[in-house]
């Protein structure tokens, strides 16, 4: 058993020694990895700096290079003579410079957030089918003072806009101090602005809390120019807080059939136009000229009906989630007019 234990040792020892050995010995004079990279990280940021001065302002770009220099606490001939060792150990500037690049992609990612916050315009967004384009804080609170008594928001397209979108806009709203009467209910309003000037839109008054959504869509107007909408809380003499949370702005392509049933009936409109003599009138058809089809049997009926609209998974959800939002606008339409009869009649008592 010691003979055993002892040469498991020797077999470890000597493995050990082996992967030690195999490994690539860095200089003394070569800057250690770890700082190599938060250098490298930092002389690329300072190169970009650089890149966007103006012809009068190149000497600063030495200064920002200087000034990474002086960070690390070392010399330009250092790094230049460490970066040569790298160059020659490829396999190790490689990995280093894949997490440098993580690292840049990663704080490009969040100055392009902060501009969009600061101009209260969005990043470039998602491409597909169905999309949350909002990017407006998620939790608001609503006093009706001047200050803290409105949300705006306005967001221009991009190509991922398409023809015949829909949007949904939806909001969840909480009194906080009991519903307000109807003179002091929030209003939320959103508007869809076309590139040729055409608009449509959607207002809605809250009374109660919940959920609350508006759906627009357009067939005919063309290409979205931009989305705009508000929530307005008016004021009252008494502070009353409205929490609005769970806000989203969704964004739904049309997948439906409605381009190609416009193309089989302008084709229908052009094959009965061709029947129609000079005089305007139909012309006869010798049905013994047309050639007999056959007839299909039921199967094939319904094999042709299956290859000529195949509904996908991500389509048919879309379309029941258009419905139902069809289906929830008009309870709500009819809950409001019945708040409003019954307001008008308490009113008169």
């Amino acid at each position: 058993m010691k003979k055993l234990f002892c040469f498991q040792l020797c077999c470890i020892c000597l493995t050990a020694w082996m992967i030690v050995s195999c490994q690539v010995k860095r200089p003394d004079n070569v800057i250690p990895e770890s700082q190599m990279e938060d250098l490298l990280y930092d002389y690329h940021m300072a190169q970009a700096l650089g890149d966007d001065l103006p012809y009068t302002e190149n000497y600063k770009r030495v200064l920002y290079t200087e000034a990474v220099f002086r960070k690390h606490s070392t010399t330009e001939a250092m790094f230049d003579s460490s970066l040569v060792w790298y160059t020659r150990n490829t396999d190790v500037l490689a990995k280093m410079y894949e997490r440098v690049s993580n690292r840049l992609r990663t704080q490009r990612d969040e100055i392009n957030h902060l501009i969009a916050l600061r101009d209260k315009k969005p990043k470039t967004t998602v491409p597909g089918d169905s999309v949350d384009i909002w990017i407006g804080q998620q939790l608001n609170l609503l006093t009706g003072m001047p200050l803290s008594n409105r949300i705006t928001f306005t967001i221009p397209t991009d190509s991922n806009f398409k023809k015949r979108d829909t949007l949904v806009w939806e909001v969840r709203y909480q009194f906080i101090e009991g519903k307000p009467d109807t003179a002091h209910a929030a209003i939320m309003a959103m508007q869809i602005v076309y590139e040729n000037d055409s608009m449509i839109s959607h207002t809605k008054r809250i009374l109660d809390s919940g959920v609350q959504r508006i759906r627009l869509q357009s067939d005919t107007l063309g290409l979205i120019k931009e989305v705009n909408g508000f929530i307005h809380y008016p004021t009252e003499k008494s502070v009353r807080t409205l929490l609005v949370d769970r806000i989203s702005l969704m964004r739904y392509h049309c997948t439906d059939t409605l381009s190609a049933a416009a193309k089989d009936s302008l084709q229908a409109d052009s094959i009965q136009t061709q029947g129609k003599g000079s005089s305007g009138s139909e012309t006869q058809v010798d049905s013994s000229k047309t050639k007999s089809q056959p007839r299909l049997r039921p199967e094939e009926l319904n094999k042709r009906s299956n290859e000529i609209r195949q509904i996908k998974p991500e389509q048919l959800e879309t379309e029941q989630h258009i419905q139902q939002e069809k289906l929830q606008m008009q309870r709500d339409r009819r809950m409001n007019r019945r708040q409003q009869v019954s307001g008008s009649a308490s009113n008169k008592r």
